[in-house]
């Protein structure tokens, strides 16, 4: 008998053998056990998840002899017969070379007529985003209303593809990347079925490589020891996938972070030379970052990282590389990956890339720059001195007037412009407040159109006072206004422009924790009323509470802020 790769040798036979997707296979298993199946199904997600494994066994399922069960027995003829794809009762079609109206209209003449070998007919239509538009709408009313003894089974890889009308005559089950614990398993339990001598570290790194797809990782598992000489190692894999050793990965980390260009560009040049692709070089670079980001936030999360194993190395640079670079790091390096796509020479980006993060500027580095420290003590020992004078009771610090403005501690991390605050509050207008708070959910969406991210920092905030030069931006939870005021972030900006846009009026936005506000918003009426006491003045009353006191008297009134 002639070779047969691993991933068809090895495709599931029973929902028990498709792994990583159990809120799909016990779904199936209960309906098929109790007779509940649905006429038309829709199965969704990445490539070489189990799909078209699923179709195959739930089409033997409701056909085997010894049904309902909720596994295929895979020994009956029904179930053999559908397995060697003898049963013409079970019709497979590839709807990327099968996408006509004329093929479709077929189908819906020919499932008038009953089964001519098992209890129901079943079509398998793979990939079926493929079709025309004059297709779907030929198959729409035959998956609304089939005979009873048809089932439909739809698979695709872009479900937004796939018309509304169509989904929602189907039941749909969502098919998820196969965590890389569970391939990697599934490797080594082929791997020792095939008398396949292999290093656990391959194997590990043969299961992240295939991003979540069993039959691809299988694949690699197939190549990978053609490729072998004997035992199938970590180095194998490296050259059959094209990935790059972590230690060269880490060596070139190492020198982009000490901003050494020169030894950069050598790693950098010397791993093209040896025929890595730059594309897969960056992407790795990525990701590199994104696991040094996620181990410096928990250790916990070792098990979601793209690497094999974490080794002290690794941990070394988790230690010393601060997250604000890390995060110019990754920025950079997606834009970098973004142009390398479009263009014809990947490498000039890549190696432009690499001259930009060496170079980057001080403020984005590991550590302030040189000439900037000084400037930094003397401002630190200005603010301590600030703040030893205010908090001091008698000495050389008068007490402030009872008119005066007054300083809120800092909150945390947060540096908060006092003096604007309060000017925003001095000159603040009710009018200027409904103007703000009626456009904006307009300015959300146009932020959001701009920046999702900003967006969602965003979501917990309401404007809560507003002049005719800035306005004043409360938040419910500290942690979204440190983003928010975050330099880097560039989200005031952003709203400014926005607001800009829909009111046709500049303002500036000031990010104020909810806490903050609270005690801004009492200190400023405390103040306002301390200065009408001093003017020999009755604080200023709602034009409208006045005139509601006028009609309904003060007795009847209910005032709520």
């Amino acid at each position: 008998m002639a070779y047969q790769a691993l991933y068809r040798v090895y495709r599931p036979q029973t929902f028990h053998d498709i792994a990583g997707q159990q809120h799909i296979t016990q779904t199936l298993q209960h309906a098929l056990v109790k007779q509940q199946f649905s006429h038309a199904y829709l199965f969704t997600g990445p490539r070489g998840t189990g799909k078209t494994s699923a179709a195959k066994i739930l089409a033997k399922a409701i056909n085997c002899e010894h049904a309902p069960v909720a596994d295929p027995c895979n020994e009956c003829a029904a179930c053999r017969g559908i397995t060697e794809g003898r049963i013409s009762d079970v019709i497979e079609i590839d709807a990327a070379s099968n996408n006509g109206v004329d093929e479709i209209r077929e189908i819906r003449d020919k499932v008038k007529y009953a089964p001519s070998e098992v209890r129901y007919k079943v079509y398998i239509i793979d990939e079926v985003h493929m079709l025309s538009t004059g297709a779907f709408n030929a198959l729409l009313k035959t998956l609304e209303e089939p005979p009873e003894h048809v089932v439909f089974i739809l698979a695709t890889t872009e479900p937004q593809k796939i018309p509304l009308t169509i989904i929602s005559r189907c039941q749909q089950f969502d098919f998820r990347r196969i965590p890389s614990a569970a391939i990697a398993e599934r490797l080594e339990f082929v791997a020792h079925d095939q008398h396949i001598e292999a290093e656990d570290a391959a194997l590990q790194l043969i299961a992240k490589a295939s991003e979540g797809g069993m039959r691809d990782a299988l694949s690699v598992l197939d190549q990978t020891a053609a490729y072998s000489d004997g035992k199938i190692t970590v180095q194998d894999v490296l050259d059959v996938t094209g990935l790059v050793s972590d230690q060269l990965i880490c060596e070139l980390v190492e020198a982009l972070d000490q901003q050494d260009a020169a030894r950069a560009i050598s790693k950098t040049g010397a791993l093209l030379d040896q025929g890595k692709d730059p594309l897969r070089l960056i992407e790795q670079l990525l990701l590199y970052y994104r696991d040094l980001l996620l181990y410096q936030t928990s250790p916990s999360l070792e098990d979601i990282l793209s690497r094999p194993r974490v080794d002290d190395a690794f941990r070394k640079q988790a230690d010393q590389i601060p997250a604000s670079r890390l995060y110019t790091m990754i920025d950079q390096l997606n834009k970098a990956f973004l142009e390398m796509k479009r263009t014809n020479h990947p490498r000039i980006f890549l190696e432009m890339a690499i001259v930009k993060l060496c170079r980057a500027p001080a403020d984005q580095a590991t550590g302030p720059a040189p000439d900037l420290v000084p400037l930094e003590k003397r401002v630190t020992a200005i603010e301590k001195k600030m703040d030893s004078l205010a908090s001091s009771p008698t000495g050389t610090a008068h007490a402030a007037p009872a008119g005066s403005r007054r300083r809120i501690s800092s909150h945390g991390n947060l540096k908060l412009p006092v003096t604007q605050l309060n000017h925003v509050l001095d000159t603040a207008t009710r009018e200027d407040l409904m103007e703000l708070r009626s456009a904006w959910g307009e300015v959300m969406a146009k932020v959001r159109a701009e920046n999702v991210a900003a967006h969602a920092w965003l979501l917990e905030s309401r404007p809560v006072a507003s002049s005719p030069e800035g306005f004043i931006l409360s938040f419910k939870y500290d942690f979204h206004c440190q983003m928010v005021m975050d330099k880097k972030s560039h989200i005031p900006e952003l709203v400014q422009s926005a607001l800009q846009q829909v009111i046709h009026k500049q303002k500036t936005m000031y990010p104020v924790p909810e806490e903050i506000w609270k005690k801004l918003k009492a200190e400023y009426i405390q103040r306002s009323k301390e200065q009408g006491e001093d003017n020999g003045q009755k604080p200023a009353e709602d034009p409208m509470i006045e005139e509601a006191k006028k009609i309904a008297g003060p007795d009847l009134l209910d005032i709520r802020d």
